[in-house]
C-alpha cells in the first residue's frame, strides 16, 4: 500500500471540508482506497490528509491530478498554502 500524505493550511476547516467532500467520487474513481484527515492540535488551520492507494503508480497519478484541483478557484479560495505531497510506502499497518 502507498499513502499520499498532504499537508494543507486552510482559512476555515469547515469550509475546506465541504470543498473536500465534493471530490469524493473523484478520489474513488482514481484509486483512493481509504483516507484519513487530521488537524494539528496546536494549529487547527493546518490539515493533514492521508490518501491510501494499492500501489505507488496510482498514488503518483493522483498527485498529478491533485495539482489540477489545487489550481481551481474553489481550492484557491480555501487554502492558505500547502506542502509538496509525499508518497509513503506503508510497511506496517495495525489496528489494536
Amino acid at each position: 500500500m502507498t499513502t499520499l500524505h498532504i499537508d494543507n493550511t486552510v482559512h476555515d476547516y469547515d469550509s475546506w471540508k465541504e470543498a473536500f467532500d465534493r471530490y469524493e467520487s473523484f478520489r474513488k474513481e482514481r484509486g483512493v482506497r481509504s483516507y484519513r484527515i487530521a488537524r494539528d492540535a496546536a494549529d487547527p488551520q493546518r490539515v493533514f490528509v492521508d490518501l491510501d492507494f494499492d500501489d505507488a503508480g496510482a498514488a503518483t497519478e493522483f498527485r498529478g491530478a491533485l495539482e489540477k484541483i489545487w489550481a481551481t478557484p474553489l481550492s484557491q479560495s480555501q487554502m492558505i498554502g500547502h506542502g509538496a505531497p509525499m508518497l509513503l510506502d506503508v510497511v506496517v499497518s495495525r489496528t489494536l
